[in-house]
C-alpha cells in the first residue's frame, strides 16, 4: 500500500501519517525501488491502534509510552488513568451546567445584574441591595460593594471563609433597617473621595460602617483588623482614595475589638 491508500484504509491523513513517522511512533517502511514507501498490513494494525489511542483522549506521549510497552501491560494503567480524568471532566461540566442553568433562571427573569453571573444567593443579595436603592442616585462606593462581592465569590476559595462572609452579608442586608443604614454609609464613604486621611468624617464614616457590619467579619481579619496581605485585598483597595482607605481600615478594627 502507499501513503494515501493506508490512510484511508485507517481513515486518517496522509499529512498524519508523516507526522506519526516524525514522532517516531509509526516506523517508516521500506521504500520500492521508485521511491514510494511500501506499508504492510502489520502497518495499517498499527496505525489504526495509534488512531484508536489518540480518538479515546491519550497525547501523543502518552501514545508513544503505550506502543513500547511489551504486550500492552501498561496500557490497562493508562486507560484508567484516562477513564479517572474523564469521570472528572464529566463532574466539571455537570456542576457547570447547573451554574448555566441557575444563571438562565436569572435571565429569563431579569435578575441577571450587571456584576454576573454569580451565584444565585449573591444574586438574591444583590436584588435586594436594587430594591432599597430604587429612588436613591447611585452610589459609587456601592457599586464597588457588588463588583468585590462579585470577584470574591469567583476567585476565593470555595469553604468556610467564603460561606461565613457571604452568609454575613445576607445577614446584614436582611436586618432591621439595614438598607436605610447601608445607604448612609455609602454616603459618607462617597463623600470621602477627595478628603484627606485626617479628615474628622474619615472617624464617623469609620464608626457608621463599624455598625453595620456583623462580628463574624472580625474572623477572616488579621491581628490589627486589616485584611490578609493578599492579591484579594490588592484588589479591595485599589479603588479606594486614600480617606475611604483609612475609614474602612479603622472600621474594622472597631470590629475586631468590639468582637474581642
Amino acid at each position: 500500500m502507499r501513503i494515501g491508500e493506508i490512510a484511508a484504509l485507517v481513515g486518517v491523513t496522509p499529512r498524519a501519517v508523516r507526522h506519526y513517522h516524525h514522532l517516531g511512533l509509526l516506523p517508516e517502511p521500506a521504500r520500492r525501488a521508485n521511491g514510494y514507501r511500501a506499508y504492510t498490513v502489520r502497518d495499517a494494525v498499527l496505525l489504526a491502534r495509534i488512531r484508536r489511542l489518540t480518538e479515546l483522549g491519550l497525547g501523543l506521549d502518552e501514545v508513544r509510552d503505550v506502543l513500547a510497552d511489551d504486550g500492552g501491560r501498561e496500557l490497562v494503567e493508562v486507560l484508567e488513568e484516562l477513564d479517572e480524568d474523564l469521570r472528572r471532566q464529566e463532574a466539571v461540566i455537570h456542576e457547570r451546567r447547573e451554574r448555566l442553568s441557575g444563571l438562565l433562571d436569572q435571565a429569563r427573569d431579569g435578575r441577571l445584574t450587571a456584576e454576573g453571573p454569580v451565584s444565585p444567593a449573591l444574586s438574591a443579595l444583590f436584588q435586594d441591595m436594587a430594591r432599597a436603592s430604587v429612588g436613591r442616585p447611585e452610589s459609587p462606593m456601592a457599586a464597588k460593594d457588588r463588583e468585590m462581592l462579585a470577584l470574591l465569590e469567583t476567585v476565593a476559595p470555595e469553604g468556610e471563609a467564603r460561606d461565613r462572609l457571604m452568609g454575613s452579608m445576607r445577614s446584614m442586608a436582611e436586618a432591621p433597617g439595614a438598607a436605610e443604614r447601608a445607604h448612609d454609609v455609602y454616603a459618607r464613604l462617597d463623600a470621602l473621595a477627595s478628603a484627606s486621611p485626617s479628615d474628622p468624617r474619615v472617624g464617623e464614616a469609620a464608626r457608621a460602617l463599624a455598625d453595620l457590619l456583623p462580628d463574624e467579619v472580625a474572623a477572616d481579619l488579621g491581628h490589627d483588623g486589616a485584611l490578609p496581605d493578599t492579591k484579594l485585598a490588592a484588589a479591595f483597595f485599589a479603588d479606594f482614595a486614600p480617606a475611604q482607605e483609612a475609614a474602612v481600615l479603622q472600621a474594622m478594627r472597631l470590629v475586631q475589638e468590639r468582637a474581642g
